[in-house]
């Protein structure tokens, strides 16, 4: 939304062109009969119209003498525009407004040589309206400009608020796209690294050379994920809404595709909502990449449990029963976990056991 204003006239344009009505304005109404002091007066109105924006108080002042003395009421009618324009307080517009009804009566009802109230009545009403009008001109100019500064600084606010939504936006989705590919992405690739460590230990010369490319190629893939993630980090939002992924049903399959030792046992209310469901599934996941990763060789156990009010999981892995294999982490891992936690009103514990082992225990209220 743009807003569209016209387009402002230069002032020393608007001076120009008032200086030169005005002008016209003394020059029909001066007479050679007149004296020194009315002709003096019509110039010295002309020249307070040179000061009028830096000084309009001052200028009004010089133009109502030349209104009283001659009845030349263009430069008085300029300069109470420009007091009205611009000056806050109405009692100041109403006063300056009066003055000039006043100044431009004062001369016709001594002329009046008795022609009777009903010129008077007239002079009164055209000498009003003669005041009003600029006031009332230059106030209503005042509410335009001060309601197009209103309206620009609405559109101003406005622009900055989808500003800040589409900020917003592009954070939340920096967050869930490094949360994805830590769970996923880094979660396949950590499989790929064990797996042909594994290979490299087991397989003839020629093939443990191919076995120890992938290795490499395995761990140099995870450093660059973690910069990434990192990058994406670094401007998202906490609050980031979990996109859709595999659900409980899934888990059967995750621990038994892991290479590991583990054993799944428990069950869970059917009834679970599906953020509750992928918040179980990425914990379990993770549970998993980190014993293969921190304790190779080691048993891990997955229970699965619930009560009236609570459901959770609990990944134990023993101790490793061989050297750990020197893989990149930057701990986003349960840093993400114990955030869906949080995001579900729940919690995530991490301690190690006495036998050298760890455990992760994701707790979450059951939602109605």
């Amino acid at each position: 939304m743009r807003l569209i204003l016209p387009t402002a006239w230069h002032p020393a344009a608007v001076d120009a062109g008032l200086i030169a009505v005005a002008t016209a304005d003394v020059v029909l109404h001066v007479i050679p009969q007149w004296p020194v002091a009315k002709t003096v007066s019509g110039g010295v109105a002309l020249l307070a119209l040179l000061m009028r924006r830096h000084h309009r108080y001052l200028a009004f002042m010089f133009t109502v003498p030349a209104l009283i003395m001659t009845s030349i009421a263009t430069p008085a009618l300029i300069a109470l525009y420009t007091v009205a324009r611009h000056a806050r307080d109405r009692r100041v517009v109403v006063l300056c407004a009066v003055t000039v009804a006043v100044a431009d009566g004062i001369p016709s009802p001594l002329d009046f040589h008795g022609h009777g109230s009903r010129d008077l009545l007239i002079t009164v009403i055209y000498s009003t309206l003669l005041g009003a009008a600029p006031a009332f001109l230059g106030q209503l100019v005042q509410a335009r400009a001060d309601l197009t500064a209103r309206l620009r600084d609405v559109v101003e606010a406005r622009e900055r608020s989808e500003r800040l939504a589409a900020q917003t936006v592009l954070a939340t989705e920096r967050a869930q796209l490094a949360r994805e590919m830590h769970d996923v992405v880094s979660h396949q690739v950590s499989l790929i690294a064990v797996q042909a460590a594994a290979l490299q230990v087991s397989a003839k010369p020629t093939d443990a050379a191919a076995a120890g490319t992938i290795r490499e190629l395995a761990v140099k893939t995870l450093n660059e994920l973690r910069h990434m993630i990192n990058i994406l980090q670094a401007s998202a939002s906490r609050a980031t809404p979990l996109a859709p992924q595999p659900t409980l049903t899934n888990l059967h399959a995750l621990v038994t595709d892991s290479g590991l030792d583990a054993t799944l046992h428990g069950q869970l209310r059917e009834d679970l909502d599906a953020a509750t469901q992928r918040a179980i599934y990425r914990t379990v996941q993770e549970g998993l990449t980190n014993a293969r990763k921190h304790a190779p060789g080691a048993p891990v156990d997955v229970e699965l449990w619930h009560d009236r009010s609570v459901v959770g999981v609990t990944v134990t892995n023993g101790p490793p029963t061989r050297q750990a294999l020197s893989l990149p982490s930057a701990g986003h891992g349960l840093i993400g976990l114990r955030e869906r936690a949080e995001l579900l009103h729940g919690t995530l514990t991490t301690e190690r056991t006495g036998d050298g082992g760890f455990r992760i225990s994701l707790h979450l209220p059951i939602t109605k």
